[in-house]
């Protein structure tokens, strides 16, 4: 997978523009209303959705495994952004416990144990009461079924790009043990469902 998001970073640079997703404001706006400070972006990508927590006076720490894309970021925020280059599979990348955490279009892009371990791993750097936010695609996509089958919903599209569509069933199964308070249909472009766990205790 680093391959291809490195190489689709370099031949498309900032290719969702540079406006933060719906689903981001409305993350930064419900993180601000608890007075959340320090956020985690894991797949910050270059950096986009991070300026909807920066605007209302958040850090943002982020983690991304294309080294172009963390240029990219860096070009356009300079030193507001706290970075570590890697893949989110290699969590945590430091010691620190996070008010919110918010993690827009990659789940999806994971195997069943590598979904498993990020959802753990951000549930882990979580303070108590904090918040974590997960987007990802779901059955109700169009594009669900094409390609080629390699698991279970799980189809590869798109060039290479492995895509594991969700259901209700699948997400509580997934989110069920960490925390889950919400689950409501948003439209990305596509379908998707944004999740919301809740940190019950330390």
């Amino acid at each position: 997978m680093t391959e291809f998001w490195e190489q689709s970073f370099r031949d498309k640079q900032a290719m969702w523009g540079q406006e933060p997703t719906q689903a981001a404001r409305v993350a930064a706006a419900t993180f601000a209303a608890k007075g959340f400070k320090n956020i985690l972006v894991p797949g910050i990508g270059y950096g986009r959705n991070a300026q909807a927590f920066l605007a209302l006076g958040m850090q943002v720490t982020g983690i991304e495994i294309s080294a172009t894309a963390l240029g990219l970021a860096t070009q356009q925020y300079g030193t507001a952004l706290q970075l570590y280059h890697g893949s989110v599979t290699d969590m945590p990348f430091d010691d620190k416990q996070y008010d919110g955490i918010f993690c827009h279009a990659l789940i999806h892009l994971l195997d069943a144990p590598e979904r498993a371990k990020l959802i753990a791993a951000c549930y882990n750097q979580l303070v108590p009461r904090g918040l974590m936010i997960f987007t990802t695609i779901t059955k109700a996509s169009p594009t669900y079924g094409q390609g080629t089958l390699i698991g279970k919903d799980r189809y590869e599209q798109f060039g290479g790009v492995h895509m594991f569509f969700y259901d209700r069933e699948t997400i509580a199964e997934a989110f069920g043990p960490y925390g889950l308070t919400g689950v409501e249909e948003i439209t990305e472009n596509l379908p998707f469902y944004q999740v919301t766990c809740c940190k019950t205790s330390a």
